[in-house]
């Protein structure tokens, strides 16, 4: 029997360094919300009698310098010690986060700018423009606070551009813009949840250094008439050696405070971490460009894909060169080919998916005899989650695993058809029944490491189909499973193309598969096609020595192999 999830409640509540941190700044945030009724007197109350007191029944932290009531300006200070450190957090991230962002996720001008300005601002001399800002503002402690938040930005950004950078590439991403889903959603939704638990720790050191700061200033008489306890501990620092007391408890107060933020921080963020969790290999390089390969079988009108001469290079070489195939409407394709061969690119090429060192070039390529070359960035995105469903490999890492499936599933029907909340759920409820979910309600509202493999394949397929594309491209959607999940992977791929009529592109390394679902085979090797026809004329009498190689590989002492035999010879 498994133990039951945790939730992140149950997580931080497990931890007792973290829990304590909460208890004590949650007693220093009632204890500053509550000043006015907790404190015995007055915090500026002066009484003669009390100067330099000693703790005492009355007083119980003694008096100060000028005869108040240590206590209550203690509770007093608090209030402002919280509030200047929330307004320098809150504005440090509202500035640093989305600019690190976007900086992360778009790169090029955006990347640039946003640097340059990020690097201008550490460059400046903070304390400098404090002092500036408290003369022109009279000694507006908020103001002062926001300007201490500025100079926090550069940290934020830095955090959140680099979590951009490193997450823009995952699948889930890819997943997320074939869906549909346009670049403002997914900065706002998978990037920034992406960057949570950096940014807590971040928020944790900003909200330190600000009060730090804030002491700081205070200290030399900057920042607020009202009682603090930088205030007070410059009451303090002059009559350390005498009276040392007044210099312990608002250095105490601080310092605990401080601490326990720091240790919150931590701790919230291992929190997030544990209960989230964080493509295509490059193929190898052809050098010197070839003739165009491969051959168009259907008249252009018939087809719903149809792709001539793509070339596909990087800086090294070309990885794809000069593919030519095509696939009818409610055809099967197989592009079969090993690791390298190209196969993945030249898909990612027809979705748009290249990443940007990429360079691409094509006489064609028409998706539903609609030519696709030369469509702005945002038309051709538009195709991805209405005329073309993508079906990725390793299922487990094209999920987001910050978000449930329900929510990964409604929110493409929600973004790009427009469907209400309860019609997307609807859907999406529907079409997990549809590919075999026996529960699809408890499915729905999990997260992608409370389900297995298989299911998060069926969940995949799913999303890709709930729009009903004209054409649906899986890439290696078998991989990583086991047999009878394969088969089972399969079958619902081919009950959901003969349901819908779809056209069905499978790109894949084993021939099995392309015996079990295939109409037709492209043959795949070193960025070009070597043969391309019937499934049963090619594994019937294979043209190239390579296809018959990749063959005997994929078939040779398999259950499979005796009924293939059969039907070749058939």
């Amino acid at each position: 029997m498994t133990a039951p999830n945790r939730g992140p409640l149950a997580r931080f509540l497990r931890k007792p360094l973290g829990l304590g941190a909460l208890i004590v700044l949650l007693a220093v945030l009632l204890l500053a919300v509550f000043a006015p009724l907790l404190s015995p007197y007055d915090p500026g109350f002066v009484d003669y009698t009390i100067t330099h007191a000693p703790p005492s029944a009355a007083h119980p932290l003694g008096g100060d310098s000028a005869g108040r009531d240590i206590l209550s300006r203690l509770l007093y200070g608090a209030g402002s010690t919280l509030y200047g450190a929330v307004a320098a957090c809150l504005t440090g991230v509202l500035l640093g986060v989305p600019s690190g962002v976007a900086a992360g996720y778009l790169g090029g001008r955006t990347d640039r700018i946003c640097s340059w300005i990020s690097d201008g601002l550490q460059s400046v001399p903070g304390m400098v423009v404090l002092l500036i800002v408290a003369a022109g503002t009279g000694v507006n402690f908020t103001v002062i606070m926001v300007t201490v938040g500025v100079f926090t930005a550069p940290g934020y950004y830095r955090i959140a551009r680099a979590r951009a950078q490193a997450v823009r590439g995952e699948p889930y991403i890819d997943a997320a813009i074939v869906a549909g889903i346009g670049t403002p959603r997914i900065l706002g939704t998978h990037l920034l949840r992406a960057v949570r638990a950096p940014v807590i720790i971040q928020s944790a050191l900003a909200a330190g250094l600000s009060m730090a700061m804030q002491a700081g200033l205070q200290f030399i008489g900057i920042g607020t008439t009202e009682p603090s306890w930088g205030e007070m501990m410059n009451d303090g620092f002059r009559t350390m050696l005498s009276y040392p007391l007044i210099l312990l408890w608002p250095s105490l107060a601080l310092g605990i405070t401080i601490a326990a933020v720091a240790f919150l921080g931590s701790t919230l963020a291992d929190v997030v971490n544990a209960y989230t969790r964080e493509g295509e290999p490059r193929s190898g390089t052809v050098t010197v460009p070839r003739e165009p390969s491969g051959t168009l079988r259907h008249a252009e009108q018939d087809c719903a894909l149809r792709v001539r001469n793509l070339r596909v290079g990087y800086p090294d070489g070309w990885v794809v060169d000069g593919v030519t195939l095509d696939a009818a409407r409610g055809e099967v394709l197989g592009i079969v080919g090993e690791s390298g061969s190209g196969k993945s690119q030249t898909v990612f090429s027809v979705l748009d998916l290249l990443p940007t060192a990429a360079r691409t070039s094509a006489d064609s390529i028409r998706i539903g005899g609609r030519e696709v070359l030369g469509l702005a960035s945002g038309a051709r995105q538009a195709l991805l989650g209405t005329e073309i469903g993508y079906v990725p490999q390793e299922p487990m890492t094209n999920l987001d695993p910050c978000y449930t499936i329900g929510y990964q599933l409604t929110e493409p029907l929600r973004a790009v058809h427009g469907l209400p909340k309860a019609e997307a759920r609807q859907r999406a409820r529907a079409m997990l029944g549809r590919v075999g979910i026996p529960d699809p309600d408890r499915v729905l509202a999990a997260y992608p490491h409370q389900i297995s493999g298989g299911m998060a394949q069926r969940v995949l397929i799913a999303g890709a189909v709930a729009a009903t594309p004209g054409l649906l491209i899986a890439d290696e959607p078998t991989t990583a499973l086991d047999v009878t999940v394969q088969a089972e992977v399969l079958e619902l791929l081919r009950e959901l193309r003969a349901e819908y009529g779809m056209t069905l592109v499978i790109v894949t390394h084993d021939f099995g598969v392309v015996a079990d679902i295939c109409d037709r085979v492209v043959v795949m090797k070193d960025g070009a096609i070597v043969e391309c026809g019937d499934v049963r004329d090619t594994f019937r009498s294979p043209a190239d020595p390579y296809t018959a190689r990749l063959i005997a590989a994929s078939l040779d002492d398999t259950p499979g192999r005796a009924e293939l035999d059969a039907a070749v010879r058939s």
